[in-house]
């Protein structure tokens, strides 16, 4: 089975490959040709993992599936959530996007000395597949659906680790005393909210095949 990952964000890439293993093809945007960015622009995780994949599915016509995950913060209502790869470009300095020490630099200049470090990673995944087609032949009838993955933890303070990326220095997930970065991507990619996401998604297209 071949299926599109709607990213070229390499690091993505190479954990999905892994935690899906050889049953299934995972190909890239950069794979089918695709070099557009794809906009972001809703509000929630949900929103934006269907937009990603809406557009692939439009414009290709292939099977694909999109992820948006955000890190969510209790003392920070939640933040910075669907804001998380970009963070530290919201804050006043404006720094560019995407910058993984700059928005650790914000989050934990923004939590202080807070000593409620609760927060947790979510992943939705949204795929969408070919189901059939309209009897006219004018368009085509798609499957839709969603799945989730989190993993709970907390906000250490400061940065420990040098493997993974985004917030992983600073996330110890629950049940562990080392952050994301420090387990490495073995263990990581067993425990992780994408990990978690993925094996659900990971379930459904082997009961299809």
């Amino acid at each position: 089975m071949k299926i599109v990952f709607a990213t070229n964000n390499q690091h993505k890439l190479d954990e999905i490959r892994s935690i899906l293993g050889e049953r299934i093809e995972v190909l890239s945007l950069k794979d089918i040709g695709c070099d557009v960015d794809i906009p972001e622009t809703g509000t929630t995780l949900e929103e934006n993992a269907l937009q990603k994949a809406q557009y692939v599915y439009d414009h290709y016509h292939i099977d694909c599936f999109a992820d948006d995950t955000g890190l969510e913060v209790d003392a920070l209502n939640g933040a910075p959530g669907v804001y998380s790869a970009r963070y530290a470009n919201m804050a006043d300095d404006s720094s560019a996007s995407h910058d993984a020490e700059a928005n650790m630099t914000r989050l934990l200049k923004e939590l202080g000395e807070n000593n409620n470090r609760r927060a947790r990673f979510r992943t939705v995944i949204a795929l969408i597949q070919k189901k059939d087609v309209c009897p006219c032949g004018c368009s085509s009838i798609k499957d839709i659906h969603k799945f989730e993955g989190i993993v709970n933890g907390e906000i250490i303070r400061e940065r420990r680790g040098g493997e993974g990326f985004g917030y992983d220095p600073i996330f110890q997930p629950e049940g562990y005393d080392k952050t994301f970065a420090e387990l490495g991507l073995d263990i990581k990619n067993h425990i992780s909210h994408r990990a978690r996401a993925v094996a659900k998604l990971c379930k459904y297209l082997k009961n299809k095949q």
